[in-house]
């Protein structure tokens, strides 16, 4: 026979280990996302395709009517091995942070950790980051420019664009049960963060003097990094952005948790 016992807290005093004994709730809302993304559409997959590929041709041709540097490595490549990161980025964001709407009749019925929903949003962004991966090795065959040694970086790259996207995402989609008008801000963020961003351009072409403020966008180091593991070392990383990115990550990532965690429990009545 199983007593259950109630007792104030003491939801408060398990949560983190409620995160692990719910993992198959986790799991269940992740896969869940990523059917409905792709099994239930008729353009999911083509459409997961066409986003990154018709930004690489526009940034593309920017760049080429700018007249930007490129060197050895061809522009659609330079431009494509930014929007790998930056897609991921922006889709975890945008999905994690309306999960808590979109899952609002969840929330009020049954107890479980909060955090799982937004976190699971995140990773079902990874599959549009593998198929966007997918499309830049298609691109690497056609130009005949594949990696070399710097690739074994690229899960460490892809942890640290993983943990920006829970901290920010986190934290929206603990304001936007607050505050409804925050899923106008959102993509607002996402459209400005996208021209702001080194994707048409390297870090490098930012005048210097304004080199460190703009490393203060934590996407900044992170999109350096991608590119400079994917294309050979090729292109130059600014020790100034990555260490902003880190550091920046860890920050977001912390009063991102801390703020979810705060206004958790009023989730349910408000939503």
């Amino acid at each position: 026979m199983h007593e259950l016992v109630i007792e104030p807290g003491r939801a408060e005093k398990n949560y983190w280990r409620d995160l692990w004994r719910f993992r198959e709730l986790f799991v269940f809302l992740a896969w869940r996302d990523i059917l409905v993304r792709y099994k239930q559409t008729a353009i999911g997959v083509v459409w997961a395709l066409l986003k990154p590929g018709l930004t690489m041709v526009a940034f593309t041709i920017f760049r080429r009517m700018s007249k930007l540097p490129a060197g050895e490595i061809p522009d659609a490549l330079l431009v494509l091995a930014a929007v790998l990161p930056w897609q991921f980025f922006a889709t975890a964001l945008t999905e994690a942070a309306g999960s808590l709407i979109g899952n609002a009749n969840l929330i009020s019925k049954i107890y479980f950790p909060r955090l799982i929903i937004p976190a699971g949003a995140v990773v079902t962004s990874l599959v549009d980051f593998g198929i966007t991966l997918g499309l830049l090795t298609l691109l690497m065959l056609w130009y005949r420019f594949l990696p070399g040694w710097q690739i074994i970086v690229l899960p460490l790259l892809i942890l640290l664009t993983f943990s920006l996207s829970v901290g920010i995402g986190l934290l929206l989609a603990a304001l936007n049960v607050k505050y409804r008008d925050f899923r106008y801000i959102v993509p607002f963020i996402v459209q400005f963060g996208l021209f702001v961003s080194p994707i048409a351009f390297s870090t490098s072409d930012v005048p210097e003097r304004w080199r460190l403020l703009y490393s203060l966008n934590p996407i900044v180091g992170i999109i350096d990094g991608f590119r400079w593991c994917l294309l050979r070392g090729q292109t130059p990383v600014e020790p100034i952005a990555l260490a902003g990115s880190v550091i920046g990550t860890a920050i977001l990532l912390m009063i991102g948790v801390w703020y979810f965690r705060r206004t958790e429990r009023t989730f349910a009545d408000v939503i």
